[in-house]
């Protein structure tokens, strides 16, 4: 129950403060341009919280759905009373296209600026990592070919600083998709510079994820060996029905030994839709589990699964980092975070559309909600760079050619540009029935995903 209240609080939280930030930057805009602005509101559906107030009498509201938001403004289209003579200079449609088109463009580029502002507080903050160090190369990979041994610190790639295990991590996995030769100075266990090399040539496209650097290159840096003991048991899940508990202990699976996590993940993947009896200590005693492993199918593998998670460790100070930036030096790295983000968004729905990435991919707001709450029990600076990465999404979304979104509006205005005139009615109206075909399904999709992610 309180994971579900953490995560129901986080996604109310973020996407208030995202849809909040978006409408403000159309808002804002329409203000300073001149256009009369009738409502604001955060969520759709019956307003639970509004009121009125400004010069305009511009309502604003809290819908009862939290799932977006919109401004109206005045517009002859929209309104079927009429406008009076007096104020049809302040109408939307009204305006020239470059006034109609800033006011569109806002709400995206808020978002951008949010995240660099997001990204910036944290960056000045200064963020904990684990120090560059490799614990571990796996065999035959591509690090393995590059000539990385374990003990070495990686301290620039492509010429770029690294001072924490992360910190290049979104640049390499934007490189990847490019398939880039990668430059890596190190400094050995004998403490002499050497060069290293990364050739992602030879990466496949599943490979390229969040854990690009350990499951696609084969580098992975020190952690500590992680006891077997259960932190977390999911809900409804194998372990759950089985009655796994948290604080329990896996010594054996199926009679084999289990020392350390890693064991039992080896252990149970290898059984899937099988039967297994595990042997756990539960407070000073041996109590045997029969789970039955959930049968899990990705990217042609087919592995076990009974949703559990390892308690928390403490790392040893040695390998604990803090990394600080100086405000301009926050700031570049924030620009570039967000332009980073933007792009490996961009090539990632690209090579969706074109079926060379699976469309499990892509996340709904369950899945959303789950990291949310993570985030918020984490802490302020995680819960901040999620709100930066969600609001990059937002942000790239939003200017997609598809009616209904503002890259829709703004395609229209492309048009409107090349022919000198706006689009016709019948045009926008078809258009709006495309774009509620597409965005219902893409919400689908997104929905199934989540779904699946949580009790597949």
């Amino acid at each position: 129950m309180g994971e579900f209240l953490y995560s129901a609080m986080g996604f109310v939280v973020a996407l208030g403060i995202l849809v909040t930030v978006h409408e403000f930057g159309h808002f804002w805009v329409a203000r300073k341009l001149g256009v009369k602005v009738l409502k604001f509101s955060v969520g759709f559906g019956k307003a639970i919280w509004s009121r009125t107030a400004g010069p305009d009498d511009t309502e604003y509201a809290i819908g009862a759905i939290p799932l977006g938001g919109y401004v109206k403004m005045l517009d002859e289209n929209e309104d079927e009373n009429g406008i009076s003579e007096a104020e049809l200079p302040r109408a939307f449609n009204r305006q020239p296209l470059w006034k109609r088109t800033s006011i569109v463009l806002a709400g995206p580029m808020f978002n951008f600026i949010f995240a660099i502002l997001a990204y910036w507080i944290v960056f000045s903050m200064g963020v904990d990592g684990i120090a560059p160090v490799v614990g571990k190369v796996v065999e035959d990979s591509i690090a393995a070919a590059g000539g990385f041994r374990a003990g070495d610190e990686i301290t620039h790639i492509d010429g770029r600083p690294n001072r924490s295990w992360d910190e290049q991590r979104l640049y390499l996995y934007n490189q990847a998709f490019s398939r880039k030769r990668i430059e890596v100075d190190v400094i050995d266990t004998s403490g002499m510079q050497q060069h290293r090399i990364m050739d992602l040539s030879g990466l496949s496209l599943h490979q390229i994820n969040p854990g690009l650097l350990e499951s696609g290159i084969g580098l992975i840096g020190f952690i500590p060996e992680i006891p077997a003991q259960i932190g977390t048991v999911d809900p409804g899940s194998p372990a759950d029905l089985a009655g796994l508990r948290t604080g329990d202990t896996v010594l054996y699976i199926d009679g084999e030994t289990v020392s350390a996590w890693q064991d039992m993940v080896i252990l149970v993947q290898a059984r899937a839709g099988k039967s297994a009896r595990f042997d756990v200590i539960r407070e000073g005693e041996v109590v045997a589990v029969s789970i039955i492993p959930a049968r899990i199918e990705q990217d042609g593998r087919v592995f076990g699964r009974i949703g559990v998670r390892p308690a928390p460790i403490e790392l040893p100070d040695e390998v604990l980092v803090h990394v600080e930036y100086g405000p301009l030096e926050a700031f570049g790295r924030s620009v570039e975070n967000v332009w980073i983000m933007s792009s490996v968004t961009l090539k990632m729905l690209w090579k969706i559309l074109r079926f060379e990435v699976s469309a499990k991919n892509i996340s709904g707001p369950l899945t959303i909600a789950q990291y949310a709450g993570q985030t918020v029990r984490v802490g302020i600076d995680r819960f901040l760079l999620f709100l930066a990465v969600v609001s990059i999404s937002l942000g790239v979304i939003n200017l997609l050619p598809i009616p209904l979104l503002d890259g829709g509006h703004l395609l229209y205005y492309a048009i409107e540009l090349f022919t000198g005139g706006p689009v016709s009615r019948e045009v926008m109206l078809w258009g709006q029935q495309i774009g509620i075909v597409a965005l219902f399904g893409l919400m689908s999709l997104a929905f199934y995903n989540d779904i699946v992610r949580l009790f597949g």
